[in-house]
């Protein structure tokens, strides 16, 4: 399996899934593009994109001119190639604009854990129908995808009470995840040494909320693990599906 994992900061990988990854053997090729590293022209040579959060916006091109080609790059991957894709909060965000959405500041941000509710269209999804109807995860974002609607390609999949698309599909094969259920027990603590992650957090839960929040994390991260494996384990399926029944990627 030769999976691209695309990072926008160093800290934010796929967590506990990219453990589960490592474990399978999985051949993993890690762009932090935030430091400059460009992502490959040839797509086909990649069975899955993960495509993680970052502290920066979908629509800050001028300060991150990168993110110009990582659009264009999403685009040929899941638009045009229908391979299959994982995007986790600023990677929902950049999915969801690909699709035909927009980037919108959430009427109140999301940081804590919180919890997010299933719609029925998981009974029948394949990386969701096993998860329960409400899960508690780790939410730390204040924009969202929105004006998905009129895409007859998009499926809605989960929400919560501020954040309509916290999970979404488009066609099958291509998922955005708003929260963060990649967590393992070291992020949160990492997360907090980056300035802007540090004053959000501040700002919406006072001084001194980073080792609050740390605790409720952990308290949950027995269940988030699970999740992730869960997840994890499904979307190998769709892998091994859509390996089978599209077009065969080029090996070297």
């Amino acid at each position: 399996m030769r999976d691209m994992v695309k990072q926008h900061i160093k800290i934010e990988d796929p967590g506990f899934i990219k453990d589960l990854m490592i474990k399978d053997g999985a051949e993993l090729t890690t762009i932090e593009l935030d430091e400059g590293e460009k992502i490959p022209t040839d797509l086909l040579k990649f069975d899955a994109m993960f495509c993680m959060g970052g502290p920066m916006d979908t629509w800050m091109e001028k300060e991150h001119p990168w993110l110009v080609d990582e659009k264009k790059a999403i685009k040929e991957f899941v638009v045009d190639l229908k391979k299959p894709y994982l995007g986790f909060c600023l990677g929902c965000q950049l999915l969801g604009e690909v699709v035909g959405g927009k980037v919108v500041k959430s009427s109140n941000p999301e940081i804590g854990m919180l919890n997010i509710n299933f719609s029925q269209n998981k009974n029948s999804d394949p990386l969701f129908s096993k998860f329960p109807e409400k899960i508690t995860s780790l939410q730390w974002h204040s924009y969202e995808a929105q004006g998905l609607e009129d895409n007859k390609d998009v499926t809605l999949l989960a929400s919560s009470p501020e954040t309509k698309y916290q999970i979404f599909k488009y066609q099958n094969h291509a998922y955005g995840i708003q929260f963060h259920i990649e967590v393992k027990d070291t992020t949160v603590g990492e997360w907090g040494c980056v300035p802007e992650y540090k004053s959000a957090l501040e700002k919406e839960l006072g001084p001194g909320a980073l080792e609050k929040f740390d605790n409720e994390a952990q308290a949950n991260m027995k269940n988030m693990n699970e999740y992730s494996k869960i997840l994890y384990e499904n979307f190998k399926k769709l892998l091994q599906y859509c390996l089978l029944y599209t077009s065969p990627s080029p090996r070297d």
